[in-house]
C-alpha cells in the first residue's frame, strides 16, 4: 500500500468489535504463543534456516501508534509478529524509540522491516547523483549510535507506481535502480553493516507489461531479498479475485509470474511477500477463510519464500476495501489457524 495515501483511520473500536465477533464464534481473543521449533533460526541476512518468517503491518491507515496497533493485532491473531513493518519518508528520524523497543522486548523479540522513501520531496536521479547524501549520512549516523541490530530495509517500495518514463523526469526505472544502488553503497561505505536490503515490487500485471519494468532491478550486489506487495480479493468476480497463489503468479500477457521470475532470474535471493492480504469491498463482507486456508499449501510448493508480512486495515487508501483479518468471525478463525502453524516457529537470532 502506498505510504503517501495513508490517511484513512483504522479505528480501535472496529478492531475490538472484531474481537467480540471472534468470542461469539467461540474463538478466544488471545492465544498463548505457539512453541518455537528448536532448529529454525535466522542467519546473517535474516534468512531462516528452515520455516518462514511471520510479520505484519498492523493498523494500516491508523493514526494510532504503530507499536500499539501491532500488539493489539498480535493478540487478535494469536502470534507475535517476528517482523514489524513500518513506513518512513524523507528526513524523518527513525528507527524511533518505540520501534527499537519492540525489537528488544525480551519475551517477544521482533525484527524491523523499515520502509524508507529516501527521495521524498526530490527525485531518484537526485539521490543517485549524491544530492541527498546528507539525508543518507544522517540515517547512517543514527543507526550506528542507537541501533546495531539486524533489520530489513526497503527503499521506495512499489516503485512501479512512481515511474515517470519520460527522459529527464528523474523518475525513470533506471533512475530508481541507480538511486537504490547509491543508497545501499553509501550506507555500507559509512559503516552500516546491519541493514538487510529488500527491493519490494508492486507486482501488478499492468506494470510488468511495461518495457521499463526489468530496468527497476538495482543489481544482485545491493539486493539481499526480493520482495513483493500483492493482494487478492475474496469477492468472486471482483478485481483480482483469487487465492494466495494468484498474488504470487500475476504476470503480464505472455509473461512469467512474479514468483517464477524471481527464482529464475535471481535464484540465490530469498523471496519476501512484504505486503499481502485478502480483501472485500467495505460493507460487502465476504469470508476470507478460503484465501487464508490457501497459504500453507502454496508455501509448501514455493521454497524460495522465506517471509510473509500481512497488511491489515479496515479501509484501504481509497476507502473502499477491507483487508482486516477479522471482518468476519470465520475469517478470523481461519487466520488464527494459519498463524498457529509450526512453519512460522522461527527463532530470531541477532546481536543486541
Amino acid at each position: 500500500m502506498r505510504l503517501t495515501l495513508r490517511k484513512s483511520v483504522f479505528s480501535l473500536a472496529a478492531l475490538l468489535a472484531g474481537v467480540g465477533a471472534a468470542l461469539t464464534a467461540g474463538v478466544p481473543a488471545q492465544a498463548a504463543p505457539a512453541p518455537r521449533a528448536a532448529g529454525c533460526e535466522t542467519g546473517a541476512l535474516l534468512v531462516p534456516s528452515c520455516g518462514v518468517l511471520w510479520g505484519a503491518a498492523a493498523g494500516g491507515f491508523s493514526e494510532l501508534p504503530r507499536d500499539q496497533e501491532l500488539k493489539t493485532w498480535e493478540k487478535l491473531s494469536g502470534r507475535t509478529a517476528t517482523i514489524f513493518h513500518t513506513y518512513h519518508k524523507g528526513d524523518e528520524k527513525f528507527p524511533t524509540a518505540a520501534e527499537i523497543a519492540m525489537t528488544r522486548d525480551p519475551a517477544r523479540p521482533r525484527v524491523l522491516l523499515l520502509n524508507w522513501r529516501v527521495e521524498y520531496g526530490s527525485t531518484w536521479a537526485n539521490v543517485a547523483a549524491g544530492k541527498l547524501d546528507d539525508r543518507i549520512d544522517a540515517f547512517a549516523d543514527r543507526l550506528k549510535a542507537t541501533f546495531t541490530q539486524k533489520f530489513f530495509l526497503v527503499l521506495n517500495h512499489e516503485p512501479e507506481d512512481d515511474v515517470r518514463p519520460a527522459a529527464g523526469s528523474g523518475m525513470t526505472a533506471k533512475d530508481f535502480a541507480a538511486s537504490y544502488r547509491h543508497v545501499i553503497q553509501r550506507l555500507r561505505a559509512q559503516g552500516v553493516g546491519n541493514a538487510v536490503s529488500v527491493v519490494a515490487y508492486m507486482g501488478n500485471e499492468k506494470w510488468m507489461a511495461k518495457p521499463w519494468w526489468p530496468e527497476l532491478y538495482p543489481g544482485d550486489d545491493v539486493v539481499d531479498w526480493v520482495g513483493l506487495d500483492s493482494y487478492v480479493s475474496a469477492e468472486p468476480g471482483y478485481y483480482h479475485h483469487g487465492m494466495f497463489g494468484d498474488l504470487l503468479d500475476r504476470r503480464a500477457p505472455k509473461g512469467t509470474g512474479f514468483y517464477d521470475w524471481a527464482v529464475r532470474t535471481h535464484p540465490a535471493k530469498p523471496v519476501m511477500v512484504a505486503e499481502w492480504g485478502a480483501y472485500h469491498r467495505v460493507g460487502r463482507v465476504v469470508g476470507k477463510a478460503a484465501q487464508f486456508d490457501s497459504v500453507l499449501p502454496e508455501l509448501a510448493k514455493r521454497p524460495a519464500i522465506k517471509a510473509i508480512v500481512y497488511f491489515d486495515t479496515v479501509r484501504d487508501a481509497f476507502g473502499d476495501r477491507d483487508i482486516s483479518i477479522n471482518s468476519a468471525a470465520a475469517s478470523l478463525g481461519a487466520f488464527r489457524k494459519l498463524a498457529a502453524s509450526p512453519l512460522f516457529d522461527v527463532r530470531l537470532k541477532q546481536s543486541k
